[in-house]
């Protein structure tokens, strides 16, 4: 299902179900389990199972995947990749470095989010933009869980070059009706390579079987020189009098 989302380059590996969860773990995965619910354990064994899948199915090979300091899956050198859960459903994808730029999957039920959860992830521009949607594109899609489900895609996108947690509000989600999304940045993104700096996120989208999933394998990006200069010159506004 995820496949259908994915450029050339990108292996995937999906499974609906934890009949995986009982396969033995390497030493350096069962260690991050140890203590943790059998739930948890079942759902973390079949998540890493279907990465190595998705390894194999890349040609490379199923090494252990240990985590880092906030969890978040250390992959083997040379490789991007991304895990995502919820009930029902497990899934992995791989690419080589070099062969998209950014990689992150979220999926999530085909439901509403609960109550007081879509106010706390949306600024005021993304909520207008739901609403439009509401009103063009009635019924093709729960608007709120996947606004919510590109920014968890984004933010797996943005870890390994970011490093560090990005807040919902700390990016727009624009949601296209037509499978698409973009999420820009509103704080100032890592650095792609030497010459570029990431602003954004694009995506893809697709409902089937009770189930929503968002693919980022894209970056927006901009030269670090145009970047840096509107940088400063967006910190030298904030710090101007204000005359009222």
């Amino acid at each position: 299902m995820i496949e259908d989302l994915l450029p050339p380059g990108v292996y995937a590996a999906e499974t609906f179900d934890d009949r995986d969860a009982e396969t033995q773990l390497p030493l350096a995965e069962r260690v991050l389990v140890a203590h943790a619910t059998p739930g948890r354990r079942r759902e973390f064994t079949a998540g890493r199972v279907t990465a190595r899948r998705a390894l194999v199915r890349a040609g490379l090979p199923a090494d252990p995947i240990p985590a880092g300091e906030l969890g978040e899956p250390r992959w083997p050198t040379g490789v991007l990749g991304s895990i995502t859960h919820c009930t029902g459903y497990r899934g992995a994808v791989v690419a080589r470095t070099g062969d998209v730029p950014v990689l992150g999957i979220d999926a999530e039920p085909d439901l509403p989010l609960p109550p007081g959860v879509l106010e706390a992830i949306t600024l005021p521009a993304e909520l207008a933009r739901l609403r439009a949607l509401d009103r063009s594109a009635p019924g093709r899609a729960p608007w709120g869980r996947l606004l919510f489900s590109a920014k968890e895609s984004a933010y797996k996108a943005w870890f390994p070059l970011g490093r560090r947690r990005l807040d919902f509000i700390e990016a727009d989600a624009d949601i296209g009706a037509d499978g698409s999304f973009r999420v820009m940045l509103h704080v100032r993104g890592p650095l792609l390579n030497e010459r570029e700096r990431v602003t954004g996120f694009t995506g893809r989208w697709t409902t089937r079987g009770g189930l929503l999933l968002t693919v980022v394998t894209a970056a927006v990006t901009a030269p670090v020189e145009t970047d840096e200069a509107l940088f400063q010159d967006h910190r030298r506004r904030r710090r101007a009098p204000q005359h009222t």
